[in-house]
């Protein structure tokens, strides 16, 4: 979902006593507060993400709001690996709705159907497949995706170790 859409959420549904907006405000400076600390990135992000920008234009597409992309790029060391980041407060629909990674696609300007996602929830990996593109799931031990969901992956991997490899048979370019 995107923040509009989970904030509304835990007021309508869950009788969250305030106005979504201010709830929006008030999760993201809480992990803005955690981000600060660490960074909370997969096993072999950092450098799978660099050795991918060394083949591919990269494009991040999240249903995090800006300020926490924007942050975890930055303390992370990533955000020059990233040639565009899309929020989903940025687009229509959150995930699992394809508009974030549609969006992002065509920022690279690149056709959906060209682009591979990297995956590890269920909501991310069917709004990948509803964008049509390709779809590698990293299933994360402590909160697998659904198993409707891993049925629409095109590769399903154990660790973001294994994906340079897996992906670089796919490379048809190298950029500089």
């Amino acid at each position: 979902m995107s923040s509009q859409e989970w904030s509304r959420y835990m007021r309508d549904a869950l009788g969250v006593p305030i106005e979504p907006e201010e709830i929006s405000t008030v999760v993201v400076e809480r992990l803005r507060e955690r981000y600060e600390e660490r960074v909370p990135l997969l096993p072999h992000a950092v450098e799978t993400v660099r050795a991918l920008a060394e083949i591919w234009p990269l494009g991040l597409a999240s249903s995090s709001n800006r300020p926490l992309i924007d942050l975890a790029l930055e303390r992370s060391g990533l955000a020059p690996c990233f040639r565009v980041t899309v929020s989903s407060e940025e687009v229509g629909r959150g995930k699992p709705a394809p508009d974030v990674y549609v969006e992002a696609a065509r920022r690279l300007e690149a056709d959906p159907e060209g682009c591979a996602a990297i995956e590890d929830a269920t909501n991310g990996i069917r709004s990948a497949s509803a964008a049509r593109m390709h779809v590698v799931v990293v299933v994360h031990p402590d909160f697998p995706p659904a198993s409707d969901a891993l049925q629409l992956a095109d590769l399903v991997l154990d660790s973001l170790g294994d994906l340079p490899a897996e992906l670089r048979r796919y490379s048809t370019r190298r950029t500089p």
